[in-house]
């Protein structure tokens, strides 16, 4: 078998991609093969932050989670051929597995050509589960620790608010995988996030800095009434969710609107709507005396 034909075993690499791109754009900052921090700054001159106190969102295990990014994935995608319908012309995929060794494994086949990533995390309630991103843990151990996967089969772990690192640790997770899903979006690719009010300004922060605050859409969030919201007589009342939505490059998102001449459909602005038994026309009544505006 040549060279060229010999099956790659193991995910891409991110930081030898960076450093070809490096290499390619800027071959001076390099000195026998490694990047010379010195002649970078030199390269950079004025755009070098050297000042220790800067803006931005840092937590314990952050760094970590970053190396967790940079470690290529010696895993493997299976077909499951006779669970499958039309394996031989489909042209669409299903694939189960730990959700940050598949981003790792998408990173070749995939770079730069997904138009759209939607990512419905657990919302770290504080009596919930987040996943598990230890791979050195013992299978025993492991089990006997918490024993809990989604329907996919990735690993959870409880994360209750009394960890002393409730927040670090659910940022540590959204972090690596928010990286990974950047590097395989197209550049006109978009990035749906949902959450509620408990993480939605610290992912907020998580995103401006993968992203870049300039790609945010529309504002970078959209806002939707919860359909359970917890009711007490001495608290607000919490009715709404987030969808935080960015773009790898706004300036490149093409902006389709909906078909507003379908019989079946609403459509106002850039919201489109299908009406079915499970989403009917609804109408408002206000009490006689109350003064009300708007559309009909």
């Amino acid at each position: 078998m040549t060279d060229d034909a010999k099956l790659h075993l193991t995910s891409a690499d991110t930081t030898e991609t960076l450093l070809a791109q490096l290499r390619d754009a800027a071959p001076q900052i390099f000195s026998e093969g490694r990047v010379d921090f010195a002649r970078l700054q030199a390269a950079l001159g004025e755009h070098i932050d050297a000042n220790p106190e800067r803006y931005g969102l840092t937590w314990a295990g952050k760094r970590d989670a970053f190396r967790n990014v940079q470690v290529p994935s010696v895993a493997t995608l299976r077909p499951q051929l006779e669970e499958s319908v039309n394996w031989g012309s489909t042209e669409n995929l299903i694939i189960e597995g730990d959700n940050l060794e598949v981003l790792k494994l998408l990173q070749k086949p995939y770079h730069g050509k997904v138009k759209m990533i939607y990512i419905d995390p657990p919302y770290n309630t504080g009596n919930d589960f987040i996943y598990e991103d230890d791979f050195t843990a013992e299978k025993e151990a492991y089990q006997s620790g918490s024993g809990e996967r989604d329907e996919e089969g990735n690993r959870m772990i409880a994360n209750t608010e009394s960890n002393g690192r409730f927040h670090s640790d659910w940022l540590s997770m959204m972090y690596a995988r928010i990286r990974l899903c950047r590097n395989v979006l197209e550049e006109g690719g978009v990035c749906l996030i949902s959450c509620d009010d408990r993480e939605e300004a610290n992912l907020r922060k998580v995103c401006d800095e993968v992203f870049g605050e300039g790609n945010r859409l529309d504002r970078g969030s959209m806002i939707w009434k919860s359909a359970c919201s917890p009711r007490g007589f001495n608290h607000v009342i919490k009715d709404h969710e987030f969808i935080l939505a960015y773009a790898r490059n706004i300036d490149l998102v093409d902006y389709d609107t909906a078909d507003s001449s379908k019989e079946d459909e609403f459509f106002d602005g850039q919201l489109w709507i299908a009406r079915t038994a499970a989403n009917p026309v609804c109408r408002i009544t206000f009490p006689a005396g109350i003064r009300s505006e708007g559309p009909d």
